[in-house]
């Protein structure tokens, strides 16, 4: 089968197309003919060396992907930690879901890693019930989340479930043309990170009072920075270093608020088969009803694979890119 082989460490020309043996289902997994297959910037980090736990190269890269299951034919889309950008990939029978039937396999191979990710980063918030339903004399205020990088994957799933949950979005995003993209998804309030510093903006936007969770996966700083942007008992979400930095924080200053630092790691997560299962019956009940549909920005050939992980690192994705696996 042909597959996209990271061929040593280092960047995307690493990458490159080789024929290599079709996998073998270890117990309780199960080959999957591959069609397409999303990329990430773990992806990206995997390629360094940056990612934790991935074998040494040559390797088959790729963790997310949608294709035709050889057991029963269903079009199916799953998780894996590598492997994906094959012709055939082998993955847990638990980590497998079928695509929701007006889905092609593009947005398939956009949903596992990104919408897991954002459900999970609610459901860490404590904010996974959201305000939809309720009556608005009812209620205080909608919650306040910052969702930083807004215009990529994990940030428009984040953006779609927060409309769902009737969430008050904020979003930092490169360009205004990001920004008004991502506004047409349920995004409130953007922040063009490059003209105005995002921690002022939510001081103001806010009136002072902060926000109520903050999604960080930049590293560095921005961790620090981003717990100055939370209210009282606020909560920290860090899901990744885009930074290529280790988050830095004082832990004195969640002292004065209450507030507290969540690690979310789908990597682990993924292992815990009753809350994945939980997870995708309520994302599937959403995905049913028309309520979200991955947002798929670029689609390139396997043998581009290189390109694709440059669209990641400078930042010039938005929403899912993915590649057709042929």
């Amino acid at each position: 089968m042909k597959a996209v082989v990271i061929t040593r460490l280092g960047g995307p020309e690493t990458l490159e197309i080789r024929d290599m043996p079709e996998p073998v289902p270890a117990a309780g997994a199960e080959l999957v003919r591959v069609e397409a297959a999303g990329v990430n910037f773990a992806d990206t980090m995997a390629a360094s060396g940056g990612y934790p736990g991935t074998p040494k190269p040559p390797l088959i890269a790729g963790r997310e992907f949608c294709g035709t299951r050889h057991s029963d034919g269903a079009h199916v889309m799953g998780y894996a930690q590598w492997g994906a950008f094959a012709e055939v990939v082998a993955a847990r029978s638990s980590l497998l879901w079928e695509v929701p039937k007006h889905w092609t396999a593009q947005q398939g191979a956009a949903f596992p890693v990104n919408y897991f990710t954002a459900y999970l980063a609610y459901w860490k918030a404590g904010l996974l019930q959201g305000q939809a339903g309720r009556d608005p004399a009812e209620r205080r205020q909608a919650p306040r989340v910052l969702i930083h990088a807004v215009a990529g994957g994990v940030g428009t799933a984040a953006v779609q479930i927060g409309k769902v949950l009737g969430i008050e979005m904020y979003g930092t995003s490169s360009s205004d043309e990001k920004l008004d993209r991502v506004r047409a998804l349920g995004l409130q309030h953007g922040i063009n990170y490059r003209q105005q510093d995002y921690a002022e903006a939510i001081r103001d936007l806010t009136h002072g009072e902060g926000v109520d969770a903050v999604f960080e996966m930049l590293g560095g700083e921005h961790t620090a920075k981003s717990v100055g942007c939370l209210g009282n008992f606020g909560r920290l979400i860090a899901y990744g270093s885009a930074t290529g930095e280790r988050g830095r924080i004082e832990t004195g200053s969640l002292y004065a608020k209450g507030a507290s630092v969540h690690g979310l790691w789908l990597t682990y997560l993924s292992g815990n088969t009753s809350l994945m299962r939980e997870a995708w019956l309520q994302l599937s009940d959403w995905a049913a009803q028309d309520k979200f549909c991955p947002v798929v920005g670029d689609v390139l050939p396997m043998e581009k694979a290189p390109d694709a992980y440059r669209l990641m690192l400078e930042r010039k994705n938005f929403g899912k890119v993915v590649l057709e696996i042929r």
